[in-house]
């Protein structure tokens, strides 16, 4: 088939780009609402560091410590893993304040220390703090 000089004849190769578009702006919008119901949080409250002020009388603390080989010790005593639920139900069941201080080993993994804070979570403690160094 022979072109004209006045005008062209023939097939034409323009791009449909509005299906693209519908599809773009459908993929924005799930986006959308999807990132901010997948992300998770867990609240912790860190000691001040430039804190150094001791009451004489400090309020009794909860520590519990995390080690290697699941070995916790509340206060210094050893509780074995299966019954950490229960022991901590205990103390917490009576007392108003009911705040924890985790203490997790450097050498744990990091989901070792976050069971810890969830059984302590479940035990019925509403504030929950991670102390940045050994308790001594």
């Amino acid at each position: 088939m022979a072109m004209t000089a006045g005008g062209a004849k023939g097939l034409t190769n323009d791009i449909n780009v509005t299906p693209m578009i519908d599809v773009l702006l459908v993929l924005l919008i799930i986006f959308m609402l999807v990132v901010p119901m997948s992300r998770k949080a867990i609240d912790l409250q860190l000691p001040d560091p430039t804190e150094t002020t001791q009451s004489s009388t400090p309020p009794p603390q909860i520590v519990l410590e995390v080690k290697p080989g699941n070995v916790y010790l509340i206060n210094k005593q050893p509780v074995t893993k299966n019954d950490l639920a229960k022991r901590l139900t205990e103390i917490y069941k009576d007392r108003p304040e009911k705040i924890i201080f985790v203490n997790g080993d450097p050498k744990l993994k990091y989901s070792d220390v976050i069971y810890a804070m969830d059984v302590s979570r479940g035990a019925g403690v509403k504030v929950i703090g991670v102390s940045p160094k050994e308790v001594k």
